[in-house]
């Protein structure tokens, strides 16, 4: 896809996308010059850039979020793995540091993207709800009404906690219909 055409299909109007049309670019450009013991990481690199590109554009051209879902972490998993084949390809001197850095910078913006829109596929976000929470300790029952909502709620003593790092504690959780 050159910069000067337009876009034909969906999945061409995706930052992420064109981003990582970018990288692939730049990897084939710089798998030119490897060669000899190289050439087995070579391969894997070539592939594992592909494999980003192409299964974003296969997943977002899936009707149901959770094919869609699956394409693009697959996708992410591959911009993960180009990370630690750059890391391999530096440490045998095969890539400098400098240019893997530049490379992992398109990478870092890749694998974001590709997070946000995986997490607001899976729906991670929770709706408003009430929930009934007991908590059970040697010395006392407290019982709160929480807000899916927020982060902190009050007690039946007045003071405020988080529901964090209890695993001393048994709790339970219901919710209130």
């Amino acid at each position: 896809m050159s910069q000067n055409s337009n876009p034909t299909f969906d999945h061409e109007k995706l930052d992420v996308y064109r981003v990582a049309i970018d990288y692939t670019t730049r990897c084939f450009q710089i798998a030119r010059g490897l060669s000899g013991v190289h050439r087995h990481i070579r391969d894997q690199w070539l592939r594992a850039s592909q494999s980003i590109p192409l299964n974003i554009a296969e997943g977002n051209g899936k009707r149901s979020l959770k094919d869609r879902s699956r394409f693009l972490d697959i996708s992410r998993g591959s911009a993960l793995e180009c990370s630690a084949i750059q890391d391999v390809l530096v440490a045998t001197g095969g890539l400098d540091s400098d240019t893997s850095a530049e490379l992992k910078s398109l990478l870092q913006r890749i694998v974001a993207m590709l997070t946000r829109m995986v997490a607001n596929f899976c729906g991670i976000k929770e709706g408003e709800a009430d929930y009934q929470v007991v908590v059970e300790d040697s010395k006392r029952v407290l019982s709160r009404v929480c807000s899916s909502s927020s982060s902190s709620s009050s007690t039946s003593t007045g003071t405020t906690s988080r529901m964090v790092g209890m695993a001393t504690n048994e709790i339970y959780a219901k919710h209130l219909y």
